[in-house]
């Protein structure tokens, strides 16, 4: 009989190829509320899942599931610690999304500075005047902040460094001094990172103790010529304090995937200012980064269900199923 992978919300071919290649059987998933997935997952070796909800009632009621393997890299929607109790695998695939996500940020970080949505509506609109009355800002010279020097804050640092001639400033205290790079100038407290960029770039993962860090108080630290780019979580950032400091002029604008609630409400405060450039938490969705996306979280199934332990894990229990 062959093993059983739940896959909620549908991915890529290329994941679905992987799995069935190795023999195993995947089921397509009906819904995403809890019901639905206890329901689907009753009998499955193991589930693929996206940005679905993994509740610990889900994870207390799913007894056949020996791993869960995400589709690309934030675990925020997995009650991992439930995972742990419940002796479950978790994988993700840290290495696939990060090429995409840096470009994505570089794009924001262009389309501020060079204030792309402002001109492209006014110059759809007739307004071609707007070329004298509106100025862009080079970014040779100037400074982009990395809050989170991992993978992806370590390669949007390399652009800006390599590419634009920025300097880089960047501030993660779980960064070992050996792995630090040579183009980013690290210091010991975010608040000196808000201070000096002329673009502060969020790269941390959301965790329930930093749900909205970046607040009025972090935001007042920022130039009133800077900007905040964020292509991480949503929850992260207060954006009722955002909107102030936007609205207000505090600082000059905001390029933003990702919003405190998804999707976004229609009527989010944030949509009316004209100093933001906003995309759909589109950042990792080339077809490149699904690909992969898909590929390394089968890669992590087959790995524990070959009796082995993945290149990625997450949560490794303690008394495997």
């Amino acid at each position: 009989m062959k093993l059983q992978v739940l896959i909620p919300s549908d991915i890529s071919e290329a994941g679905k190829q992987y799995l069935r290649d190795r023999g195993y059987e995947i089921k397509m998933g009906r819904g995403l509320d809890e019901d639905t997935i206890i329901a689907d997952a009753q009998g499955c070796d193991a589930m693929l899942v996206r940005n679905e909800p993994i509740t610990r009632r889900i994870l207390e009621n799913i007894p056949s599931v020996k791993v869960i393997s995400k589709h690309g890299v934030g675990l925020d929607k997995i009650d991992l610690e439930a995972a742990a109790e419940q002796n479950i695998w978790v994988t993700n695939g840290p290495l696939s999304n990060a090429i995409a996500v840096a470009e994505h940020t570089m794009m924001l970080l262009l389309a501020c500075a060079k204030k792309l949505v402002r001109f492209d509506l006014a110059i759809r609109s007739g307004d071609y005047n707007i070329r004298n009355t509106m100025k862009g800002m080079d970014v040779e010279g100037k400074t982009i902040g990395i809050i989170g020097c991992g993978k992806i804050g370590s390669m949007v640092a390399k652009k800006c460094v390599h590419g634009f001639d920025m300097k880089a400033v960047g501030y993660d205290p779980f960064v070992p001094a050996e792995a630090r790079l040579p183009e980013i100038e690290y210091v010991d407290t975010m608040e000196e990172v808000f201070r000096r960029a002329d673009f502060v770039s969020l790269h941390v993962p959301a965790t329930k103790d930093n749900a909205g860090f970046v607040n009025k108080d972090m935001l007042s630290l920022m130039k009133p010529t800077a900007y905040l780019l964020n292509a991480a979580r949503g929850t992260i950032v207060n954006e009722a304090d955002l909107y102030e400091a936007l609205h207000s002029g505090r600082i000059a604008g905001a390029g933003l995937d990702v919003y405190a609630q998804e999707p976004p409400a229609a009527d989010n405060p944030l949509f009316t200012l004209p100093n933001i450039t906003v995309t759909p938490h589109n950042a990792s969705l080339t077809h490149e980064t699904t690909d992969r996306m898909g590929l390394h979280a089968a890669q992590g199934i087959d790995e524990v269900l070959s009796g082995g332990a993945p290149t990625w894990p997450c949560v490794t229990p303690k008394k495997p199923r």
